[in-house]
């Protein structure tokens, strides 16, 4: 079943490292050599192997090139995770070589560093062969004085904190290492090849080893304690030798799903450059026609929908999406006329005292302007077309308890804002809320408020699905025209993102200030296209939204079926215990 269905498989990426790791169980389970060993007599035994590995050892020891070790301790029935063919047999990787661990020579001592020795961290190794220089390198002063072990070509590392743990690698320069990474040399009969092998393939067991704590990590004792099969040196290479066969070819089916899949979205992206560029209604009609009878051809992923509903949008900028209609409503009130009226209305809010006067910003000039409007179109500044502010927390520390305890006022962040695009654009989700105190140290905006992030996930955006505060990185937009315009100007934002994150200056905390957003350069259309507006894009969405679903149902639904063809592939598989290495984890 597992042959039949290979190269289907690998269509999908993903799957490529779910067989990897399938095929690495297989090996170490001696599946992949069953039948080589049917047809090879005389194979040799694993504890006849086991027995030329001590009497190395104990000659290294006496050589003074091995330090002599506890004994590790005698395998449990509790600890065979898998039966194993006949000649086989259950160690500890500890048995396989000599382990040792790096360490750090430390950094205030100026002599230690800028030498000729490799010195390689946890993030430099590749899960394969190592044949590079290390990123930073010590002297032999370090080496003397930290007494750090000076691996050879030929060794095996390993990664025992955070991130990279279990993560491998085989050297093929001389290096040391730091205490992140454990090496190993190993002793008589094993290659370093299927050491490597046999590291890789028990990574789920030593990622499951560190778990638990704050910082993920295993150690050089845990490593040398756990259960290994061990197997005869001939059969070493004939597995070595039927896995890199496999991974071969799993490498190349895996390359050509990508270069498929990335030629079509350079075509999806062609595409839809050329849609959002057309020259009339009519060539815009034609084409938006030709990808909505395509959908399923040309957006077949998350990511080509998502690309999608960004052209989309720049249509609506453009004036482009509403086309047919300004044709058919020739003489509608234009949005000059309209942004009168909103200066108008802004006039009197100042001089009731309910809004401060906007800052003055230069007219906008032919040169600042990207691209040419409809007619009935007109360019302004955002802040010309409704109120902007900044959220308000003053007090200081913002997570003192005196403004939270038995609070009522719900407290909207910023990745509250950031997770409303998963519930149609409507903010729902809050994890804290203010008492008296923190509200007046705050204020509550009104539901349906458009929030705009400007700080950390610059230009998200979402509406407030009740009365809410929010905090100074999240600004407030109150349309003086109706909630169409608040619609109008998420769009906008939307499709300004990526230049509005360019203005965020490079440093840890990314943000931007209230003044880039009121001085956008904002395309207005008349009141009642953006009516039309908000209706179309309505409709768009939701038919982006039906093919999501649907892209995202058969994704799943091909991971179900990898599962099931690796679990029947497994099935002659009669485990004593769960099985040691999990096939459908991704390496």
């Amino acid at each position: 079943m597992l042959s039949d269905n290979f190269h289907h498989l690998t269509i999908s990426p993903s799957n490529a490292s779910q067989l990897r790791a399938f095929v690495l169980q297989l090996a170490v389970q001696g599946k992949l050599t069953a039948s080589w060993r049917a047809q090879v007599p005389n194979i040799e035994n694993g504890h006849s192997l086991l027995d030329r590995i001590m009497q190395e050892k104990e000659q290294l020891i006496k050589r003074g090139i091995m330090k002599r070790e506890k004994p590790l301790r005698p395998l449990s029935p509790e600890e065979i995770a898998f039966e194993l063919p006949e000649a086989w047999i259950w160690t500890r990787f500890g048995e396989l070589g000599d382990w040792g661990a790096g360490a750090t020579p430390s950094r205030g001592n100026s002599l230690f560093y800028d030498g000729q020795i490799n010195w390689f961290k946890s993030g430099e190794l590749n899960n394969g062969i190592m044949d590079y220089p290390s990123e930073e390198k010590i002297t032999e002063l370090a080496m003397k004085k930290v007494s750090l072990r000076l691996n050879k070509p030929g060794d095996v590392l390993i990664a025992m904190y955070g991130a990279t743990i279990g993560k491998t690698g085989l050297l093929k320069v001389d290096g040391t290492t730091n205490q992140a990474v454990c090496a190993c040399t190993p002793l008589a009969g094993i290659s370093s090849e299927f050491l490597l092998l046999l590291l890789n393939a028990f990574k789920t067991v030593f990622i499951n080893q560190g778990a638990g704590g704050a910082q993920p990590n295993i150690s050089r004792e845990k490593i040398r304690n756990t259960p290994v099969p061990l197997v005869s040196s001939n059969e070493q290479v004939e597995i070595l030798f039927r896995v890199t066969q496999l991974m071969k070819s799993i490498d190349e089916l895996e390359s050509e799903a990508k270069n498929r899949i990335e030629l079509k979205n350079k075509f999806v992206i062609g595409s839809l450059f050329h849609f959002t560029n057309l020259p009339n209604v009519e060539a815009t009609d034609i084409s938006w026609s030709l990808i909505k009878n395509n959908f399923y051809s040309f957006f077949d992923e998350v990511a080509s929908i998502k690309l999608l509903r960004r052209a989309i949008l720049q249509l609506v900028v453009r004036g482009k999406l509403t086309q047919g209609w300004r044709r058919k409503n020739r003489g509608i009130e234009s949005a000059g006329v309209l942004l009168e009226k909103l200066r108008e209305e802004k006039a009197k809010l100042i001089t009731r005292d309910k809004i401060k006067k906007d800052d003055l910003l230069p007219p906008i000039k032919a040169a600042d302007v990207p691209y040419e409007l409809p007619e009935g179109w007109i360019w302004c500044r955002l802040q010309e077309v409704g109120l902007l502010n900044r959220g308000k927390s003053k007090h200081r520390p913002r997570n003192d308890p005196k403004l939270f305890t038995d609070g009522k006022y719900p407290l909207v962040q910023t990745g509250d804002i950031s997770s409303a695009k998963y519930n149609g654009g409507l903010v729902t989700t809050h994890n804290s809320e203010y008492n008296e105190f923190g509200l007046s140290q705050s204020m509550m905006w009104e539901k349906g408020t458009l929030c705009i992030t400007i700080a950390a996930n610059i230009a998200e955006t979402g509406f407030l699905g009740y009365d809410a505060c929010f905090p100074d990185s999240i600004v407030g937009f109150t349309s003086l025209s109706g909630e169409n315009t608040s619609k109008y100007v998420q769009y906008f934002i939307e499709v300004t993102k990526s230049d509005l994150e360019r203005y965020a200056p490079s440093t840890a905390q990314k943000n931007i200030n209230l003044g880039i957003l009121n001085g956008l350069i904002f395309p207005l259309p008349p009141l009642l296209e953006q009516e039309q507006i908000v209706a179309k894009v309505k409709m768009i969405m939701q038919e982006c939204d039906r093919l999501e679903g649907d892209v995202i149902q058969l994704e799943q639904e091909a991971d179900q079926l990898m599962r099931a063809i690796l679990r029947e592939a497994l099935k002659e598989n009669e485990s004593v215990n769960q099985p040691v290495i999990d096939p459908i984890h991704e390496m």
